[in-house]
């Protein structure tokens, strides 16, 4: 492994180690807690909004039976779908960013600089919930806070992910599977790795799309087969990579966060200090990454890095999304599109179930924040098991990735079936099983845990094998809202919210939850990989060619 490469994958690790604690601790579990705390400390019980519901700060006086609602504007609104409004509003935001910023994104000169500001507010987001006590006038703010923090994580892991293909690339097994290639006059001189333009370089030959084998006539050779067995497994190594190190350092500030949360007995503050610490757990560990990641030299764009302005670059990003939204780029690239419309599917209906079975302990269940703080400990500790044995089991079994993001997702959608059992009576009456009980919860974190470590990673792989080669910022950033957890995912919270509101019982959102889930499966089955890379590749040689409708209308604004 060179030099180079190594320092831009410990970068690369660096930000996953940083940012990641801020999903594990706070948005999947300290943020809906946090929330939903706040409008309780400032809730009244129904039916007549007389009473508090809590007769001090994080004293609970509701009876298991009685709903808390808080009073925003002229509505009132349960204390737990004003949690999952919040959270719906900030995925929804955080898209309309990171469509925005896509031209802005794809540009080498300004990705890492993206990168580390989107970080940094983010960061700081998190941190201003030390100094915002719930019993403030000002409390609402809490809400805006959450949203700039999840807009500030999202955009910035576009820009992350986006290294994940050339970093794939690089890797010593896929280079030596290329080095092991028969020459061919198809395939060109081999490309300098260790130069951090070689990341960004738009100039290479577009006969060899992928480091010059996919270039080659016969894309059924053995030579290829392998490069591409190579790339794909270098590529969900990376991935889970970054999964286990985010979960490892989650992990750890969880079980830091716990001691001040018992202590405090699950207090508002005590919240409030958890999400705070994952802020600047987030803002300090993103050093690295700043000084690791590569940039990019100005002459890396063409020498024109000088002739745009945000305005323009926010207009052409919305243009490039419209043309790849147009029946004939979806038809040209359709097992791509395909995975993407799975995708919205199962990464909202995903991030939905993680936030519900919070709020669904926490208001029906009744559980004490320690024990949800526990549990949010042992999901993640399942989750980087689960992201280092699917992989192995891979590897054995010869499955492609495809092969087992799907078993990942019918595992995965065991849960909420398992919670719509709870309304069966003679399973009520049993007093256990269908998710009745406090101690079911725990075996389900472990369960749920071990599916999702490996399915994140598994999302990646998947989605970087089938984009065009050298486009990884621009696929990446544009189909952001459809693709990784917690980026698409406003219609699942928004409708659970409604769900809640309507019925006075969160647990009916598992049935919606199982639909939408299984929605997914058969369009996923149906996604070439293999078909999906091959025709990535053409679409990448049509373009620079000028032979794609995209590159005949992207150019409107006269900005590449």
């Amino acid at each position: 492994m060179s030099s180079s490469h190594s320092r831009r994958l410990f970068g690369w690790l660096s930000y996953a180690f940083a940012s990641e604690v801020f999903v594990v601790v706070s948005l999947t579990l300290f943020l809906p807690i946090c929330l939903e705390q706040f409008a309780r400390d400032n809730g009244f019980l129904d039916p007549d909004h007389t009473k508090p519901c809590m007769s001090a700060p994080g004293e609970n006086t509701a009876s298991t039976e009685t709903r808390c609602s808080v009073k925003i504007g002229w509505l009132w609104i349960d204390s737990a779908s004003f949690s999952l409004y919040v959270y719906s509003i900030s995925v929804a935001l955080q898209a309309l960013t990171v469509i925005s910023m896509g031209s802005i994104a794809d540009r080498p000169t300004t990705r890492k600089p993206l990168l580390l500001s989107f970080a940094l507010v983010g960061a700081s987001a998190a941190i201003l919930f030390l100094f915002l006590s719930s019993s403030s006038p000002l409390w609402i703010l809490s809400a805006v806070f959450a949203i700039c923090a999840n807009v500030g994580f999202g955009a910035s892991v576009v820009a992350m992910n986006a290294y994940l293909p050339s970093l794939a690339r690089e890797s010593p097994e896929v280079i030596k599977a290329l080095d092991k290639s028969p020459t061919s006059p198809d395939v060109p001189p081999s490309i300098d790795l260790d130069a951090d333009h070689a990341l960004f370089s738009d100039s290479e030959s577009v006969s060899a799309p992928l480091l010059g084998v996919e270039a080659m006539p016969d894309h059924q050779s053995p030579a290829r087969k392998a490069y591409v067995a190579a790339l794909s497994r270098a590529t969900s190594r990376i991935s889970s990579q970054g999964i286990a190190s985010g979960y490892g350092a989650g992990i750890l500030l969880l079980l830091l966060a716990l001691v001040p949360v018992t202590q405090m007995h699950g207090s508002t503050f005590s919240l409030r200090l958890a999400i705070g610490l994952s802020g600047i757990w987030w803002m300090l560990f993103s050093i690295p990454a700043a000084i690791w990641l590569p940039g990019a030299p100005a002459h890396a764009y063409g020498g024109n890095d000088d002739k745009w302005t945000i305005g323009s670059e926010v207009v052409a990003a919305w243009k490039r999304l419209g043309v790849m939204l147009r029946w004939s780029e979806m038809k040209r690239l359709q097992h791509t599109f395909r995975y993407l419309a799975a995708w919205f599917l199962l990464s909202d209906g995903f991030t939905t179930i993680t936030s519900t079975a919070i709020l669904f302990g926490k208001t029906t269940l009744h559980m004490d924040n320690s024990s949800l703080v526990l549990i949010g400990a042992i999901t993640p500790t399942a989750g980087i098991v689960g992201s280092l044995f699917f992989p192995a089991l891979q590897r054995r079994c010869g499955w492609s990735n495809l092969h087992v993001l799907v078993l990942l997702v019918v595992l995965v959608s065991c849960i909420p079936a398992y919670g719509c059992l709870g309304f069966v009576p003679f399973i009520r009456r049993m007093r256990v099983g269908g998710l009745t009980t406090p101690g079911e919860m725990f075996g389900l974190a472990v369960y749920f845990g071990f599916a999702y470590g490996a399915f994140q990673s598994y999302a990646r792989a998947c989605y970087a094998e089938m984009i065009p080669p050298r486009e990884a910022a621009r696929w990446y950033v544009r189909s952001r809202p459809a693709l990784f957890p917690n980026s698409s995912s406003f219609v699942g919270p928004l409708i659970v919210g409604l769900i809640a509101d309507s019925t006075g019982n969160i647990r009916y959102a598992f049935f919606f939850l199982v639909v939408m889930v299984w929605l997914a499966v058969p369009v996923l089955s149906s996604v070439d990989v293999e078909q999906g890379r091959i025709d990535a590749q053409t679409y990448a040689v049509e373009r620079v060619q000028g032979t794609g409708s995209d590159a005949r209308n992207v150019h409107t604004d006269g900005t590449r």
